[in-house]
């Protein structure tokens, strides 16, 4: 008998490790400098787009770890703003060489998590980096103006000062770029930083966290809280959150602003976007054709800067075939595996939507020259795969061209005229990039002017600023007053004050004045 109960008990915990050894990894909170298990009761499955298996499981944290995270931000603001200009400087020169050291094994989390080619994953990480090193100027950045002798005797001097805790809410089809473009320059100005990623890539957020720990940055400077909703409206209605910088879809877009800023908060946020590529007959087509497959199937169209919709001008429109057939190439596959030019989109949910517009664009008459629902990629069946696919004849009422797709998918618009072309766009509700190709100046000096978009490429399909200057999305892609990273970026994540002194030289007779001070 008791032989027996042994046994038994030796039996289950065999059974108890081999469950727990097969149970998945979970995703950390980073709170004041270090990764602890959440105690959340509720968790987020993530799963490898490429394969559908679980990867890890990303906790909804608590209300009380979210408030143990900016507790912690709000504690280190009180030392991390005194530091010196060139303290933090020190601290981002090392960040971005820390970086560049482990940049294919943040890109390798990426492909796992997200899906994209290694190839882009890589440049999701070195976009981010470039911000990160840009940062590293911030003895030039964080210069104030003054004016000796504004008025007699009279100086005035302005400073940049930080504005306190800030957060980020970053989404999911750039997992290292989009978090590079927020904590580093909140920063930088002598902010901390409450950093909310994507529930579905965390990861590379994760392995930052460890990279800035590594380059000397003080605990609590910057937190990783994780969820969805109900944390996002956490960072929205906290009193002690200053600002909040948010990418993402038009609908967390607009409830974030609004609900940041019915709550005082500074925000920033970048939204949806339907990005036209233009092309006119004088451009060069082997050029031509190569960019606009690449800007609108790579990474699986999954960027708020894909090209979506190209509008073929007069006799460009003949080069339709030429562009099925230079897609119709592109290599479909699990983004580790060499070779592949586009990976999966994210979820099941989102492949289904992806197919759903395309149905829809075909019920209201478009036509679709190249399809990718129903491709299979063998070694991978149960992968959210949509290969390259064109629908022509699209037109602006039709619901493929006024819903954002978010996949690997090119909207073919015809145009008469480079005028033409421009009213359509302008007529659009986003404003977030657009792209001309063309080999005269003129049109494309034409084409700059009279654009209402805010990102604007000349023969660049995708014309994401360097972070010297600022990513200016407009109209219906963007809200808010200054825009991510460079000079504005830098705006957003301070405050200024103005500090005017008057010393009067020798022994100077004066009266009482009630009158507004004129000044000489």
């Amino acid at each position: 008998m008791l032989a027996s109960h042994r046994n038994a008990c030796k039996h289950m915990l065999t059974v108890w490790h081999r469950q727990y050894a097969s149970s998945p990894a979970t995703t950390k909170l980073f709170i004041d400098g270090k990764t602890r298990e959440s105690q959340a009761r509720q968790w987020i499955d993530l799963f490898n787009p490429a394969t559908n298996e679980l990867v890890t499981r990303v906790p909804q944290s608590t209300q009380d770890e979210m408030e143990q995270a900016v507790a912690s931000s709000k504690e280190a603001y009180k030392s991390w703003k005194q530091t010196s200009v060139l303290t933090r400087q020190q601290v981002m020169l090392k960040y971005q060489a820390l970086i560049r050291r482990d940049l294919k094994k943040i890109a390798a989390n990426i492909t796992e998590e997200q899906g994209k080619t290694l190839s882009d994953a890589e440049g999701d990480v070195i976009r981010g980096l470039q911000v990160v090193e840009h940062a590293c100027s911030a003895g030039s950045l964080m210069q104030g103006e003054t004016m000796p002798g504004v008025a007699k005797d009279m100086d005035t001097v302005s400073y940049r000062l930080p504005l306190g805790v800030t957060a980020g809410i970053a989404p999911f089809n750039f997992p290292a770029m989009i978090p590079l473009w927020m904590f580093p320059m909140a920063l930088i100005a002598g902010n901390t930083s409450i950093i909310k990623p994507s529930e579905k890539d965390p990861g590379a957020t994760m392995m930052l966290m460890e990279l800035l720990n590594e380059a000397g940055c003080p605990p609590g400077v910057v937190n990783v809280i994780h969820g969805s909703q109900d944390a996002v409206n956490f960072i929205c209605d906290h009193p002690d959150i200053r600002a909040i910088s948010f990418v993402g879809s038009d609908k967390a877009g607009k409830h974030i602003y609004r609900r940041g800023c019915a709550n005082g908060k500074r925000v920033q946020s970048n939204m949806g976007a339907k990005n036209h590529g233009v092309v006119l007959p004088d451009a060069d087509k082997s050029t031509t054709i190569d960019q606009l497959a690449g800007a609108a199937f790579g990474a699986a169209g999954q960027r708020c800067m894909a090209l979506s919709v190209a509008i073929l001008v007069g006799d460009s429109q003949k080069w339709i075939p030429e562009l099925v057939e230079r897609a119709r190439k592109l290599k479909v596959n699990a983004g580790h595996e060499p070779g592949a030019d586009l990976g999966p989109v994210i979820s099941p949910e989102a492949k289904e939507r992806i197919c759903r517009l395309v149905d829809s664009g075909i019920r209201q008459g478009a036509n679709c020259v190249l399809d990718g629902r129903g491709i299979v990629v063998e070694k991978y069946p149960k992968g959210n795969f949509v290969g390259p696919t064109i629908l022509t004849g699209v037109t602006a009422n039709m619901e493929c061209y006024k819903e954002e797709i978010f996949g690997p998918v090119l909207c073919v618009m015809a145009a008469d005229t480079l005028e033409q072309a421009i009213e359509m766009i302008n007529a659009s509700p986003y404003g977030n990039g657009t792209a001309i190709f063309t080999s005269n100046g003129s049109s494309a000096r034409q084409f700059v002017n009279e654009i209402d978009v805010g990102n604007v490429g000349v023969n660049v399909p995708i014309p994401v600023p360097l972070p010297m200057f600022s990513f200016t999305g407009s109209r219906g892609s963007f809200l808010g007053d200054c825009h991510f990273y460079g000079k504005q970026g830098l705006n957003f994540y301070t405050q200024t004050k103005t500090i005017t002194s008057l010393w009067r030289k020798g022994q100077v007779t004066s009266k009482s004045s009630v009158s507004m001070p004129v000044m000489q």
